[in-house]
């Protein structure tokens, strides 16, 4: 509705195919549409796929693109920040299944990804906001491995600038997040060693909230940041942070104007049985948490951590 014209006035031979907005278009239905649509229309293996919207889009786009004829490329036009500092980069494709988030999917990387921040100057609010879930999470990361300082730094003295879409302020953030997410997918493509679990951080919870309701209720990045919250509880409950680096992951949150808490009636024991599904779980419970040698993974903490850290958000047992 914004970008279409402007990115496809120089493709002349390009064809509109629209996604349904939202999570609850990531499913194989849409896939298959979309497949179906392109077969229709004569899409060849030569042709590319262009992903032009939010993550959303990107997953499903590039997801269909990793399948189809066994794989087309597919260049990625991100148009929300959560797209463009996150959900663009790296070449993860998939949808959901109503048991869990993204459990379908492919490794498809972008033939190339064109990020332009004018773009998110026609995001409503609460879309531009979700998307700083996301700007919390590098932020966090960067500090606890003790790179990407400026990244910290720029989030830690621009905040009011980033909430309040200053461009070039947001030029420096989309850049630093991006460079700090490409250093680590060069590194772990394809999730093999286990380095890029670290992107994971605050996930593992963000996910079975998202499950929880449906994909309906908390867009993706307001969960991420009652996840981060939650996983710097966690680490703290297990002795791994201190307690001021537990309280820096509320401050970050809250100062990027995200929720800290869950929504009320959420039930711990569900949760759980979300969080097993996730992607990462060898079986058990499996998280992403800080410690002395930086961000690593933690199978199956013990039953009085996870209290600690589901009161920290306010999910009651």
């Amino acid at each position: 509705r914004h970008h279409a014209d402007a990115a496809f006035a120089t493709m002349p031979n390009a064809e509109v195919f629209l996604v349904e907005e939202g999570e609850p278009a990531k499913t194989l239905a849409t896939v298959e549409r979309l497949g179906r649509e392109l077969a229709a229309w004569g899409l060849l293996r030569d042709d590319v796929v262009v992903a032009l919207g939010g993550g959303v889009v990107g997953d499903v786009a590039g997801f269909t693109a990793a399948i189809y004829h066994r794989g087309v490329a597919v260049v990625q036009v991100p148009t929300t920040l959560l797209a463009q500092i996150d959900a663009a980069i790296g070449g993860k494709t998939g949808v959901n299944l109503p048991e869990g988030k993204n459990l379908l999917g492919a490794f498809h990387q972008p033939a190339a990804v064109v990020a332009d921040v004018d773009t998110l100057r026609t995001l409503p609010e609460r879309e531009y906001r979700a998307g700083l879930g996301e700007v919390a999470k590098y932020t966090l990361i960067a500090q606890l491995r003790r790179d990407g300082i400026v990244l910290a730094e720029l989030v830690e003295a621009d905040a009011a600038s980033i909430r309040g879409r200053d461009p070039d302020v947001l030029t420096e953030l989309v850049r630093g997040c991006v460079e700090l997410k490409a250093d680590v997918v060069a590194q772990d493509p394809e999730e093999r060693t286990g380095l890029r679990a670290i992107l994971n951080y605050g996930h593992t919870l963000a996910h079975a909230l998202e499950a929880s309701s449906g994909f309906d209720e908390l867009l993706h990045g307001e969960a991420v940041a009652v996840g981060l919250v939650f996983a710097g509880s966690l680490a703290a409950a297990l002795g791994r942070i201190d307690a001021a680096t537990a309280e820096r992951h509320a401050r970050i949150v809250t100062a990027l104007g995200l929720p800290v808490r869950a929504p009320e009636g959420l039930d711990e024991s569900k949760l759980l049985e979300l969080m097993r599904r996730d992607k990462k779980s060898k079986g058990g419970l499996t998280f992403v948490l800080p410690g002395t040698n930086g961000l690593e993974r933690v199978d199956d903490p013990p039953a009085t951590a996870l209290q600690r850290a589901f009161e920290s958000v306010g999910v009651e047992g």
